[in-house]
């Protein structure tokens, strides 16, 4: 079984960030989307560990990362540029949600990334869908100015997700809840990453230029219309870029099934 350490590096700010490193090969850094922290990236890691040292952290504001103000997704790519250093300097992304939309800002930013890969960015494209409401960070930043977490993870959860009042309250008795309410204050970032703080809604296609590595996009086969639609546009707006479906996945993909693809397009 491959070992995992702890350990801790120093963003451009000061800013502590906390990551898990298992496995042996070449790097990969797992980018984990909202409401979650490193622990979520554990089942990923293990799949990884065979064939590569993947590392997974605590973005920003999470777990046993700092949170330095003011936010600026400026602060989170530096955040992922300080754990490339440590990785030797170079490495293999993987984002997932909004961090799939991190990994995307960090390549385009800074470099540093082999090769990336996204899995569904929900950036707010498809208009055959309802759209993310204009007052969307503005409530969340009102959310949490009042530390009024649990209705933030709600608002999150319907107009963000598009969940039901109904599925929401189910959940809010669910053992997993008070983990979520844990990070509710990080998610007005997880807006900003993904644009949703900006008039303008279209993908970065100019800035995404300066990606000049290979990214796979990739998307579940039972995920909503939408999301497929997303990473198709991704895929179709980089420079060097292919599209994945893969088979019987939803937004919670199985590392499973993940990973070998990964594996393949990393090691290829």
């Amino acid at each position: 079984m491959s070992q995992t350490t702890t350990g801790e590096v120093t963003s451009k700010d000061g800013t502590r960030i906390v990551f898990e490193r298992t496995g042996e090969g070449p790097p990969v850094i797992l980018v984990g989307g909202a409401l979650s922290d490193r622990r979520a990236a554990a089942p990923f890691a293990a799949e990884f560990s065979p064939d590569f040292t993947t590392y997974a952290y605590d973005r920003r504001g999470k777990g046993d990362s700092g949170d330095t103000q003011p936010y600026a997704v400026e602060r989170e790519v530096e955040d992922l540029d300080a754990l490339i250093r440590d990785a030797g300097g170079r490495a293999f992304l993987f984002g997932v949600s909004s961090g799939a939309a991190l990994a995307l800002e960090t390549a385009a930013r800074s470099g540093g990334a082999d090769k990336l890969a996204v899995y569904e960015p929900p950036y707010d494209l498809d208009e055959s869908e309802p759209r993310i409401p204009d007052d969307f960070v503005a409530r969340l930043d009102g959310f949490r100015a009042e530390d009024r977490r649990g209705d933030a993870v709600e608002y999150f959860m319907t107009a963000g997700v598009g969940l039901s009042q109904e599925e929401v309250a189910q959940m809010r008795g669910a053992p997993f809840w008070p983990g979520l309410e844990a990070v509710a204050h990080t998610l007005p970032y997880e807006a900003r990453v993904t644009g949703y703080d900006g008039p303008d809604r279209s993908l970065p296609v100019e800035r995404w230029k300066a990606i000049e590595v290979p990214v796979l996009a990739m998307a579940g086969e039972a995920s909503p219309d939408w999301m497929r639609n997303v990473a198709r546009a991704v895929a179709e707006a980089l420079p060097d870029a292919t599209y994945r479906s893969l088979p019987g996945q939803t937004h919670q993909a199985e590392p499973a099934v993940v990973v070998p693809a990964l594996r393949e397009f990393f090691l290829g």
